[in-house]
């Protein structure tokens, strides 16, 4: 009787089917997970603009989802030793008190759905253009075998980093990573993302990094960044208001669906060519990007 009518979720409001949630992150997260995000930054836009739930706590609602979804899919990266400690420990040192910035921007200055939606639209613009700027920029790369991005040592200083995988070494500079993933954290704060689909285009795109082992990284720095965020805006010193607490059986039902398509997801990303998934990640964010930039003109 449940899934053959709507279901109001009280706490936010929102009124549709029990099986929509999880079928629509299903979808998403199956379709860009290979570029190492949840689809966090999709489903958003979903939330808003569909489901019109554009209060606060649309955006811990989001965190929410993150915090179910994502385990799976990136025990996948430990268990093929595609998963990078220092780009972790440097995603977390950069995002986590920039998340405190931007759940206060949120809160404070960003209530107006209005206002947010060309915040949204801006940030997704970014990523849109530099996921497709990368994919004519890149040149055809040769085929890519599944042990070749195994992780064999790595190395944090406080200057330079490095990545030894079974092939080639990668090297990148400490603060190129720490800085964005501050701008990161606090842009991801507001918005209701962990800051995966921000800093896993970054470095691809600017620190040319493969991204068969940044994926792993971005998703568990994305999982931790989800549990503290949730926490502000559930708990936090100005989520005073019933609007700023985040839905929590609506966020966790479109997690179990993104559960299960970041799984299939991280089985398939190193069986697809590079250029293929930063065209659907580019694609897919430019799209949206647009309709929420000219959301504030016509409204």
């Amino acid at each position: 009787m449940i899934f053959s009518q709507p279901f109001l979720f009280p706490v936010s409001g929102v009124k549709t089917y029990i099986f929509l949630p999880p079928l629509v992150m299903f979808l998403i997260s199956s379709f860009v997970s290979p570029a190492g995000v949840s689809g966090a930054f999709i489903l958003l836009p979903f939330q808003m603009s569909i489901l019109g739930y554009t209060a606060p706590g649309v955006s811990g609602t989001n965190f929410i989802y993150n915090i179910v979804s994502i385990p799976l899919g990136a025990f996948q990266y430990f268990k093929e030793k595609r998963f990078s400690w220092t780009l972790l420990i440097l995603f977390l040192v950069g995002t986590v008190p920039g998340i405190f910035l931007g759940y206060f921007i949120r809160i404070k200055f960003l209530p107006n759905p209005v206002y947010f939606k060309l915040f949204v639209g801006l940030v997704l613009l970014y990523l849109g253009v530099r996921c497709l700027k990368d994919v004519f920029n890149t040149k055809k790369a040769k085929p890519i075998k599944p042990k070749e991005y195994k992780i064999q040592r790595e190395k944090i200083g406080i200057l330079a980093c490095y990545v030894v995988t079974s092939n080639e070494i990668f090297e990148f500079n400490t603060f190129a990573v720490f800085l964005p993933s501050l701008l990161t954290g606090i842009i991801g704060g507001a918005y209701g993302i962990g800051g995966g689909a921000i800093m896993a285009p970054y470095c691809v795109s600017i620190l040319e990094l493969p991204v068969y082992f940044v994926g792993g990284a971005t998703l568990i720095s994305t999982w931790v960044s989800s549990i503290i965020a949730a926490l502000f805006y559930a708990i936090g010193p100005f989520s005073q208001s019933p609007m700023t607490i985040p839905d929590f059986l609506l966020g966790s039902l479109f997690g179990i669906g993104g559960m299960v398509g970041i799984y299939l997801g991280t089985k398939v990303q190193i069986r697809l060519p590079a250029r293929i998934i930063k065209t659907i990640l580019g694609i897919a964010i430019f799209s949206i990007s647009l309709k929420y930039i000219l959301t504030p003109i016509f409204y």
